[in-house]
């Protein structure tokens, strides 16, 4: 009996960074991607909030999220429940957190900062910055830029300072749980990550940014292996959120995430339908 099952051959470097590149761009325009996020406004006390309905004011220290006060009229639900008096709006820091629904396109949801302030974050299916997308630029796939590296625990309690774009110039101390180090092109590099989720999360600039790519830096996403490797595949490397919408704040490379060398992997700018930045 001849064997006719068809073999599917494993796609290439290049086809799997094809596929990659074209989810990334799919991803930024979905109801709650990048480009939906129309504004972000912390609440140190009762106010509104341009864009939507409603007065939101904080909740007493120790709970999470805001009150949110509105009219029948607002048309506002939190978690499918009309909003017509007082309403609890929970934070992502909870287990449950709330819904907010403001019209078909308009949505929210509360986010907490690490001294337990409360902001909402609006997102628009129908933006602007969505209407005018185009494309996400990219270099072309590089293998040398798939870099394998070393991973080495530190302490707890280990924390490196990270700037945040519009923080003016304050630091805030993240934990980091280990360093990556390796080296390219006879030059050591030592590199600080922290925790995003169950991946690390690099921050990092180089001789590229300001000019072929974004000014802020970019982003690469890393899972240690098991036997303490880790691969640093630069081709990977994404603009941070700040890049697609001004309503995000987002964190800077610290100084030994500062290459002094051109990345030419990875993406580069954000692009509106007619070629142009989306963001100068």
């Amino acid at each position: 009996m001849t064997d006719t099952t068809a073999q599917t051959a494993a796609p290439t470097p290049e086809e799997a960074y094809a596929t990659y590149h074209g989810r990334r761009e799919l991803s930024v325009v979905q109801p709650t991607g990048s480009l939906a996020l129309v504004n972000t406004q912390w609440i140190d006390s009762s106010q509104t909030i341009w864009g939507v309905p409603g007065t939101w004011a904080p909740l007493p220290k120790g709970e999470s999220g805001l009150k949110l006060t509105a009219e029948a009229s607002d048309n506002i639900t939190v978690d499918g429940l009309l909003v017509d008096g007082e309403a609890t709006v929970r934070g992502k820091d909870d287990e449950q957190p709330s819904a907010i629904v403001f019209s078909d396109s308009v949505t929210g949801f509360v986010i907490a900062s690490e001294e337990g302030t409360y902001a909402l974050r609006v997102w628009d299916s129908n933006s602007e910055g969505i209407r005018e997308f185009g494309s996400i630029s990219a270099f072309d796939y590089d293998p040398e830029w798939v870099v394998t590296g070393t991973f080495t625990e530190l302490p707890d309690g280990t924390t490196v300072g990270f700037e945040h774009l519009k923080d003016d110039g304050k630091t805030r101390e993240l934990p980091i749980p280990g360093e990556i180090t390796f080296s390219k092109d006879g030059v050591d590099y030592n590199l600080a990550a922290f925790k995003a989720g169950r991946a690390l999360q690099l921050v990092f600039s180089d001789a590229t940014s300001g000019d072929s790519t974004y000014s802020v830096g970019r982003f690469l996403f890393v899972a240690p292996n098991a036997d303490g490797t880790i691969t640093l595949d630069f081709n990977r490397a994404i603009l941070p959120p700040c890049a697609f919408s001004y309503a995000f704040n987002c964190p800077m490379p610290p100084r030994q995430n500062r290459f002094t060398v051109p990345i030419e992997a990875g993406e580069k700018q954000v692009l509106k339908k007619d070629g142009s930045l989306l963001h100068e």
